[in-house]
């Protein structure tokens, strides 16, 4: 557990447990419009909780990053066959924590684990292309915008693939 503090107040970041999913989903509803199935993320805890983070403010789960380790072809290097790669698949921080560092110390954290733990080589995840504040965070650390998706969101918005190395 590594405790960081902000200018407002003091987050942790943490290892997702099962007793966090209700949590989880709650912030996912909230901030994101994909949804996805209580079972899937009992899942990723179980599968690659590791790698799978929450913050948490006074006792309160206000953001999480959900993984998971693939092996497929590389996002980066044609030239290599098979990789061991990260997919975030739904990070989400509620919106009155936002722009406070939270979202860019769980993707940390979580690649780190995802190289560490799970042997990946590369992380890519997927984001809407109108999202330009995650779009933005996710340069900085170094992911590059790797192919347009065209109408991936259930609404049908577009989604940017963003891929960088570990």
């Amino acid at each position: 557990m590594v405790e960081f503090i902000e200018e407002k107040r003091e987050y942790t970041i943490r290892n997702a447990r099962a007793d966090d999913i209700d949590s989880i989903i709650r912030i996912n509803r909230l901030a994101l419009p994909e949804n996805y199935p209580y079972y899937f993320f009992v899942e990723h805890v179980r599968d690659w909780g590791e790698a799978f983070f929450v913050a948490v403010v006074d006792s309160e789960i206000v953001g999480y990053i959900m993984p998971r380790i693939e092996t497929g072809f590389s996002n980066l290097r044609s030239f290599i066959p098979l990789v061991k790669k990260g997919h975030v698949v739904s990070i989400a921080v509620l919106e009155e924590f936002r722009r406070r560092g939270i979202g860019k110390r769980l993707l940390l954290s979580s690649m780190e684990k995802m190289k560490e733990i799970y042997g990946a080589e590369e992380v890519y995840l997927e984001v809407r292309v109108s999202n330009i504040p995650a779009i933005s965070l996710y340069e900085k650390l170094g992911y590059k915008k790797v192919k347009l998706l065209k109408h991936y969101y259930a609404d049908g918005e577009d989604a940017y693939l963003m891929a960088t190395s570990l």
